[in-house]
């Protein structure tokens, strides 16, 4: 039985999407918050069961029976690693044999804000004893629509991540590298730095939206505490802001730019073009 926790979200959906393309619908378990916003998954064969990262008491149940468990990351800083220790203490229990989590680039040595969150449930995991494989997922082309559409409009796109480059890839093949693990062999221990095959520049960036948008679209790179304050102008939360804003600047340092080709390789195909993202995402704003 392969277990998929937060089933209904972005990530979630889509990996047990690719899931059902690989082994039969009944060995594949949505593990939810709320059931009924997965009664389409329940129609097509597919378990539905209650899991809440808040309730630890919810997570036994669903994991019964469980062989292989992808924990995705909880969406909230600062409580998610009490949420994942709940998992993961869970999935030990269940005498699960692969523990699959969504982690981050590099994340036993990246700077980046998110990190330590990510870095603290490894470590977690890895003192549990279970066999584990991480798979840490770059940045998704879709983290880049709402600047997109908004560079569209205005012309302009902002950031602080002067020349530095980007290794996007499509939330989908993200998907497919988490699928592609929990239904295959030979990831026990396994570490995957999983991005796109391009690095692209913001500049470059501006150039795709140009193009797809067919409206004139330049880069224009502003200091940290600058952008964090425009981003603040435009209804974000001031420490969300900042947390944005520094992004840009570990961009700039190179933290996000790596092309390894773990991702490809896990998928079988190339990562997904970036333009190919905002040209679907721009047609239907």
């Amino acid at each position: 039985m392969i277990v998929v926790t937060g089933a209904t979200g972005h990530l979630g959906r889509l990996v047990v999407e690719e899931l059902a393309g690989r082994v039969p619908a009944s060995r594949i378990v949505a593990a939810v918050r709320s059931p009924e916003k997965a009664a389409d998954l329940a129609e097509r064969g597919i378990q539905v069961r209650e899991a809440d990262y808040d309730r630890p008491a919810t997570l036994g149940p669903a994991f019964e029976g469980a062989t292989r468990v992808l924990l995705v990351s909880g969406s909230e800083p600062g409580r998610r690693v009490d949420q994942h220790k709940a998992v993961v203490d869970a999935a030990r229990a269940a005498g699960v044999e692969l523990l699959a989590y969504t982690s981050i680039p590099r994340a036993d040595t990246t700077p980046l804000g998110l990190a330590p969150d990510h870095r603290a449930t490894e470590e977690y995991i890895r003192a549990s004893g279970l066999p584990f494989a991480f798979l840490r997922n770059g940045w998704y082309h879709e983290n880049y629509v709402a600047a997109a559409w908004q560079g569209a409009q205005s012309g302009v796109i902002p950031g602080s991540a002067r020349d530095g480059r980007v290794a996007s890839a499509a939330r989908a093949d993200f998907a497919a590298a988490a699928a592609a693990v929990l239904a295959g062999e030979g990831h026990r221990n396994a570490v995957y730095e999983l991005t796109g095959d391009v690095a692209w520049s913001m500049p470059e960036l501006a150039a795709v939206v140009s193009e797809v948008s067919g409206t004139p679209v330049e880069y224009r790179d502003l200091p940290v505490a600058e952008y964090a304050k425009a981003l603040e102008a435009n209804g974000l939360p001031a420490p969300v802001a900042a947390l944005f804003a520094q992004v840009d600047a570990d961009i700039a340092d190179g933290w996000l730019g790596d092309t390894p080709g773990d991702l490809s390789r896990l998928i079988g195909r190339p990562t997904t073009p970036l333009r190919d993202t905002l040209a679907e995402a721009l047609k239907n704003a």
